[in-house]
């Protein structure tokens, strides 16, 4: 490593670590701190908070785990009945536009509070009555439509004439879409992709809302029963954890899908 390289290395953690000091004296000088870090920052209420708080956080885990995976595949689906050609395909295409245009319509709690109360209480016969299983439905469709839209754009950047080569080809629609564009679509929004699971991974805690037990919603009872607001941090400690890795890669995956696509233009 070279001194260039190095200086401003030095300079910029330098510079942070002061204004992390600054701001650390600001708020401790502040005439409420002993009574925020006693609220806040008690690690008693931590320890004591934290188990309960981390088997929320593996149910937070598995409901993104299983609604991510619904969610890419929902979302492709709809994206490629909405790209297709022909009248024959028109009320197809009309159903994902309506699909999209109203569930990206509805806000995403909303939506959550509607299937996690509404369907359960109509009690029809051969359906789930878990708000879990409707909470995550809603937001499995909530996110789907804004996917949806994002591998349509994909779709679209795709250049018209790999459409005419395959045509060419004797390629049917089907096909087309099969082995030329879906594949580069996909290679065109895997950044914005990533960035949609990293918000989704937050947005579980929306199921809170409807009852089911989390991490935000374990915190929620911790602190009603003992007034004490650290089990809050212990939550917002795991989602950082979860959070902060998956955002780092995709933050290289786009620095590194960039640096292709410029050589592959020079």
């Amino acid at each position: 490593m070279t001194r260039e390289s190095v200086r401003p290395l030095l300079v910029g953690g330098v510079s942070t670590t002061a204004v992390l000091a600054l701001l650390g004296w600001w708020v401790t000088t502040s005439p409420q701190w002993p009574r925020i870090q006693a609220q806040f920052f008690d690690p008693d209420a931590m320890r004591a908070a934290f188990p309960r708080v981390l088997d929320g956080f593996w149910l937070n885990l598995r409901i993104f785990a299983v609604a991510q995976v619904a969610i890419l595949v929902l979302a492709l689906l709809v994206a490629v009945v909405r790209s297709l050609t022909g009248p024959v395909a028109a009320p197809l295409r009309l159903g994902a536009v309506v699909f999209v245009d109203l569930l990206r319509g509805v806000p995403s709690l909303l939506l959550i509070l509607l299937f996690g109360f509404g369907i359960p209480a109509l009690q029809l016969p051969g359906l789930s009555r878990s708000s879990l299983f409707w909470g995550t439905v809603a937001l499995v469709l909530s996110y789907s439509a804004y996917t949806a839209e994002v591998y349509r754009s994909g779709m679209d950047a795709v250049h018209g004439g790999q459409r005419a080569a395959a045509k060419a080809l004797g390629l049917s629609q089907w096909q087309t879409l099969r082995f030329a564009i879906v594949p580069q679509a996909i290679r065109n929004v895997t950044p914005a992709l990533l960035n949609g699971a990293v918000s989704l991974q937050k947005d579980v805690v929306l199921l809170s809302v409807i009852g089911v037990r989390e991490a935000v919603r374990e915190a929620q009872i911790y602190t009603s029963s003992t007034f004490n607001y650290s089990s809050y941090l212990v939550a917002a400690g795991l989602f950082l954890l979860a959070s902060v890795p998956l955002a780092r890669f995709t933050d290289y995956y786009a620095r590194r899908d960039m640096q292709r696509r410029l050589q592959r233009t020079f």
